[in-house]
């Protein structure tokens, strides 16, 4: 019988029953039930003690780890048997703990308990989010130039960085009329970024940092750091003139060669023989060489004849070949010049798309100064008189037919032209050309225009809806998962 209330019950050390021995001992007392987590609502992420804010959605294990860890202190008197959430309203700023202990009492009887732990969520900014908000408080800024008037490099850049989410820890970012200002918080951070340039684009870099304050007892330094980072001045569909010592070393190339892209290195082909060779970022600097010429400077010219060209004999030495282009010859016109009847004779990389009567862009050497140290010395013999760049096509029909978009950085802009959205537009008709290019942008899908047939093969090059992603738009709660939003 229970020693206290007289009921008949199974033996055990404390000779009492279960309602007795509750009576009694209280096996929760000392635990605190009630608690507080500390949230920002910019980042939503929650302060874990002292100093650290991490990531985690509502009843994750993360969590609940961190709900533990503010009672672990309490909870070593007894034996934790199971914990779970108890599910509340997202919005309410409440967090319900479920907990079963276990402790030894009375004469080695083992009391098991259940009770509730409930957390108050309050909001307090982390320090990062502080920094991003006041705007000028950084530590380190990255600064990205090229000298080209065209900005195709930076528009690739810039979907590689949205691609690989480096633009998350940027306190700003600052557009000016000749490059992009990265600002970080931290010289770790820009270090990061400067690093995955030198992966992404042909360039090189250099730093220095300046001394804002130091404490002498502790001997504590507080830097500013700054990193230059140089793009090399080559653009995609550049016309570049060689040093005679690096087109050697490249296969015995025509010092006249074009750029058909720019990633990690720099893609050029010689467009009478369709050798190719890529040049890294010190190779360049070693042996730089300018662009002969400016994308406004494209003149546009007509297909009057047009020859495929086979099995053209390789020179002494010559590299790699492109399999992705054929070597023709042509002759072609200016549109500007139909009423005469000069026409110009050229060799041409672009023989697998052109066709007699089609429209070309491209550079006229043969009527035009050329102002560079190693074409003024080359044999004018070895200049073709016109160089072919690119197909043309109606670039309204184009833009009317695009069903595909791309995600932009935010960013401050000072001092743009009106000639960006021509040079953006440039750059997304590369993609579409470029199927190299596009495998390392995310393309979405743009609902907004409808879906066409891909078997249109006379209009221009287009993207297939197998290349485009969905762009997802999901609400995100404060804890980052799905539903309502915590704090309002």
């Amino acid at each position: 019988l229970c020693c206290q209330c007289g009921m008949p019950i199974p033996p055990n050390p404390a000779n009492m029953c279960v309602g007795c021995l509750r009576a009694q001992v209280d096996i929760t007392e000392g635990i605190p039930k009630q608690g507080t987590l500390h949230f920002c609502k910019q980042c939503e992420r929650y302060l874990q003690p002292p100093g650290t804010w991490i990531q985690c959605t509502l009843e994750s294990r993360e969590l609940l780890a961190l709900c533990l860890k503010k009672i672990k202190a309490s909870l070593s008197k007894v034996r934790l048997i199971d914990a779970g959430f108890i599910w509340t309203e997202p919005h309410s700023k409440r967090l319900k703990l479920k907990l079963t202990v276990q402790k030894e009492v009375i004469n080695g009887a083992v009391l098991q308990q259940v009770f509730v732990v409930e957390y108050i969520v309050q909001s307090q900014m982390c320090e990062d989010c502080h920094r991003i908000e006041a705007k000028d408080f950084w530590k380190a800024v990255v600064q990205v130039r090229q000298k080209t008037l065209h900005k195709k490099t930076f528009y690739y850049l810039e979907q590689l960085i949205l691609k690989h989410r480096l633009h998350q820890n940027t306190l700003r970012i600052k557009e000016i009329h000749d490059g992009l200002d990265f600002y970080y918080s931290s010289k770790q951070q820009a270090q990061k970024m400067v690093d995955f340039l030198q992966c992404t684009v042909p360039s090189r870099s250099k730093s220095s940092q300046r001394l804002i304050s130091h404490d002498i007892h502790s001997n504590v330094y507080n830097y500013k750091s700054t990193f230059s980072v140089e793009i090399v001045p080559i653009c995609k569909d550049n016309v570049v003139c060689l040093s005679p010592k690096l087109a050697q070393s490249l296969g015995n190339m025509s010092q006249i060669c074009v750029c058909i892209r720019v990633t990690s290195t720099i893609h050029l082909i010689d467009p009478s023989t369709l050798q190719i060779a890529e040049i890294d970022g010190n190779t360049y600097w070693r042996h730089p060489f300018n662009s002969l010429f400016q994308p406004k400077q494209l003149e546009e010219f007509i297909i009057m004849d047009i020859n495929r060209v086979q099995g053209k004999k390789k020179g002494a030495g010559a590299g790699a070949r492109s399999n992705k282009h054929t070597l023709a010859e042509a002759w072609v016109q200016k549109t500007s010049e139909l009423n005469t009847d000069h026409q110009y004779f050229c060799c041409t990389h672009l023989g697998h798309i052109l066709n007699p009567g089609d429209l070309v862009l491209g550079f006229d050497l043969a009527n035009c100064n050329l102002n560079d140290e190693f074409a003024n010395k080359m044999n004018p013999q070895n200049i073709p008189d016109v160089v072919l760049i690119k197909k043309s096509y109606d670039r309204t029909k184009r833009q009317r037919r695009r069903n595909w978009k791309l995600k932009e950085l935010e960013r401050d802009r000072e001092g743009t032209d009106t000639d960006d959205e021509r040079q953006y537009q440039d750059f997304l008709e590369d993609l579409e050309e470029d199927e190299a290019i596009r495998k390392n942008v995310n393309i979405y899908r743009n609902a907004d225009i409808p879906v066409e047939s891909d078997t249109d093969d006379d209009g221009p090059p287009r993207i297939s809806l197998a290349e485009m992603l969905e762009d997802l738009h999901i609400s995100q709660d404060a804890t980052g998962g799905e539903g309502a939003n915590m704090m309002t």
